[in-house]
Order: C-alpha cells, then sequence, then structure tokens
C-alpha cells in the first residue's frame, strides 16, 4: 500500500535544482476603517481570533497594524529583531519563533543563545535551533499587542518590502497564563525608526 502512495503521487521530474519564486505584492486593502477595526480588536478574547477579524473587515494584516492606534501596534527599527534575539539571549528568555509559507508554519519554543551576525544575515546557531534570516529583506517591525482573556500578548513581527510577514516572535506562553514581564521589557527597549521616533 505504501509503494502505491508513492507511485500515485511521485513526481516525473525528480531533479534537485533550486528554482526560487518570489512572492508577489501583498493586495492592498484600500481604506480603512480605523473606528471598526479598533472595536474589533479591542473585543478579542484570544489571539487565533485575528484572523477572522482581518477577513470580516476585508483587510490585510499589514494595513491592519499600521492603521490601529500606538496602544495595540507601534513600529519599531527595522532591525529589532537583531536587538530581540540578543536580549532574550543575554536575559536567557525563552522565546516563540514563528515562520511561514503557503504551506506550513515552522515553529520553535525554547531559548536562544548562539547569535551570529554574518553580512546581511542574522543567524541562530543552537543544538536545537538553527535560523538564518537575511536582515536586508525587512522593510518594517511592529511591536503588536493583542487582547486575550489573559491580559495583552505580545509580539514581534517583520514584513518585507511587498508587505508579506517575514517572521514573527512571542515570549514562551502557557494558556491561562498571563504575559512574562522580562518579554514586554524586551519589547519595550526595542528601537523606533527615525521617523516615528518619540
Amino acid at each position: 500500500a505504501y509503494e502505491a502512495i508513492i507511485a500515485d503521487f511521485r513526481l516525473d521530474d525528480q531533479s534537485q535544482d533550486f528554482i526560487e519564486v518570489v512572492s508577489e505584492k501583498v493586495e492592498e486593502t484600500g481604506p480603512v476603517d480605523v473606528a471598526a477595526l479598533r472595536e474589533n480588536w479591542a473585543a478579542m478574547t484570544d489571539t487565533h481570533q485575528f484572523f477572522g477579524l482581518l477577513r470580516k473587515l476585508k483587510i490585510g494584516r499589514q494595513d491592519a497594524v499600521r492603521s490601529v492606534g500606538e496602544d495595540f501596534a507601534h513600529q519599531v527599527a527595522a532591525d529589532a529583531v537583531g536587538h530581540l534575539m540578543r536580549a532574550a539571549a543575554e536575559r536567557e528568555s525563552d522565546i516563540m519563533c514563528f515562520v511561514g509559507n503557503h504551506g506550513t508554519i515552522q515553529i520553535h519554543t525554547g531559548p536562544v543563545k548562539n547569535i551570529q551576525p554574518m553580512g546581511p544575515w542574522l543567524n541562530v546557531m543552537d543544538p536545537t535551533f538553527h535560523m538564518h534570516l537575511r536582515m536586508d529583506h525587512i522593510a518594517e517591525c511592529w511591536v503588536v499587542r493583542k487582547p486575550t482573556v489573559d491580559g495583552h500578548v505580545t509580539s514581534l513581527e517583520a514584513y518585507d518590502g511587498s508587505g508579506e510577514m517575514i517572521i514573527q516572535f512571542f515570549g514562551k506562553r502557557k494558556e491561562g497564563m498571563t504575559e512574562r514581564t522580562d518579554w514586554r521589557e524586551i519589547l519595550d527597549s526595542l528601537p523606533r525608526p527615525d521617523s516615528v521616533a518619540a
């Protein structure tokens, strides 16, 4: 039965050549109803409700974080990921790292220790977690706060020049627990871009 499955689904072309597929620009969603966005955002009780909120309001993720207001999302410097990773390593803070594509999402949960920049790359070279992130592909970073029944949950989201999210970070947290203070302190310490500096 296993051999039959292989035969049924095997591609004729078994070459190992890598073909880069450039993602298309994320569709712009037009004017944002900020009042409706803020009302729905404030009413969330779980972070997973965010996707339904975007569908309901027919708005893209980046447009939402740009429009919702500083109490829910604020922009930080494009190199904020490096600051976050170094701070998490120094404080020995457990993080959650989400990287996705159109087929799957990969998640790392735990500490980061060995942070190695090399050229445009930010590398994590830990025994159980390897990450290689092109920092020069990050156009914008946002600290995003979403309400839950356990209080706000805060993330760092990095977007490319086309508006697609490249990577997202949370502090490690169990359901039913409030967000850790050390995680919030790390996010509060991230530098702002010159254009929106306070």
